[in-house]
């Protein structure tokens, strides 16, 4: 990708936050802009730190672990686990990652925990009925919780979700607002939803992470 084409497509980018801040009376940094770069190289996340990037999202610890040794020099950069996590990988995305955004049982907790490693970590909660998806059962919250904020060394954020994917963004938005009413009676302050079709949605609806992969970086081709 040429970086003109990034800088071109990050700037629409940012003029959709500025908007949707403006349309929900919130400020820009309240924001954090993850650039999602699954199936890119490692030269995507060099020009797009470059352009002022800093928090980088990818799905899978294996192929970020290929990627990781060129972007060392990147000293400011923060690494973002989106995917699914299995338990049996978490020793690797604990030394690869600052912050994994889908916890989603108490056994991957304590994995992580006994890694010794100080992680930002979001629980990532189920809320459509896909079988693809993944995530805690919103029932099951208050236990998951209790076990993360037993955990000295996960610094516990907020709640992650995936709604169903839909061309019309309004489709998402009873999944945000369910959500953000998770984390008001939860006492969690931090949103991560919202992704490159409907992230503007999110914004209204109180997201403070938003993971935007194709509006920056383009079409992913399917390996």
């Amino acid at each position: 990708m040429a970086t003109e084409n990034l800088a071109q497509n990050l700037a629409d980018v940012e003029e959709r936050i500025q908007h949707a801040c403006a349309r929900s009376g919130r400020r820009r940094d309240e924001i954090t802009l993850i650039a999602v770069t699954k199936v890119f190289p490692a030269s995507a996340i060099e020009e797009a730190y470059a352009l002022g990037l800093r928090d980088f999202g990818e799905n899978y610890v294996q192929e970020f672990e290929t990627k990781s040794p060129p972007l060392q020099h990147l000293t400011e950069a923060r690494y973002h686990l989106i995917g699914h996590l299995q338990s049996n990988k978490s020793k690797r995305a604990a030394e690869l990652f600052q912050a994994i955004q889908t916890v989603d049982s108490a056994k991957l907790a304590r994995r992580l925990e006994i890694e010794g490693k100080p992680l930002e970590v979001f629980v990532e909660v189920k809320l459509s009925h896909e079988e693809a998806k993944h995530g805690a059962e919103p029932e099951e919250l208050p236990a998951l919780l209790e076990s993360l904020r037993s955990c000295p060394n996960l610094r516990l954020q907020g709640l992650m979700t995936m709604p169903p994917w839909s061309e019309n963004p309004e489709v998402a938005r009873p999944f945000f607002q369910q959500l953000r009413a998770l984390a008001q009676r939860h006492n969690l302050t931090a949103l991560s939803m919202g992704m490159s079709n409907d992230f503007e949605t999110a914004i209204e609806e109180g997201a403070t992470h938003i993971r935007v992969g194709t509006a920056l970086f383009g079409k992913r081709v399917k390996k």
